[in-house]
């Protein structure tokens, strides 16, 4: 049963429940294949704009950048937006970077905010961004 199997990443039944409503709108509207474009991924349930640019980035080679918490933050504090609204920092962001660089630049940003640029105890002593960094509060 699918909700056992996801079971440890916690909201399984409402996830059990998006997973397979997601699966069956993909037979129903779009014959079993994953769509190409932000406005019919964002379409299926369970689906948000930071899991679709994912996969358009990640799976479709289509340039986004996926804004989750940790690009939330680590945007906010070197200075890149201003903004605690996700889509805001996306197209903040999207104005700064190369286009060919969306996905990349993402994926980085994610990165660096979960190893370096924590949210409760950043490692500012070891960011390799210090230099640059706008945020007040680093070490």
């Amino acid at each position: 049963m699918l909700e056992e199997e996801i079971r440890s990443t916690g909201f399984y039944k409402n996830k059990t429940r998006s997973v397979i409503a997601c699966c069956e709108k993909l037979v129903a509207d779009f014959h079993g294949e994953i769509p190409h474009t932000l406005e019919a991924l964002t379409a299926l349930p369970g689906v948000g704009r930071k899991t679709a640019n994912m996969a358009l980035g990640n799976a479709f080679g289509v340039p986004a950048i996926a804004v989750d918490t940790h690009v939330l933050r680590v945007s906010n504090r070197l200075g890149l937006a201003h903004s605690d609204d996700a889509q805001a920092v996306e197209e903040a962001l999207m104005r700064q970077v190369a286009k060919d660089k969306w996905t990349a630049f993402g994926n980085a940003m994610i990165l660096h905010g979960r190893e370096t640029c924590i949210a409760r105890k950043p490692r500012c002593p070891e960011c390799l961004l210090r230099a640059v960094c706008e945020w007040p509060d680093k070490d």
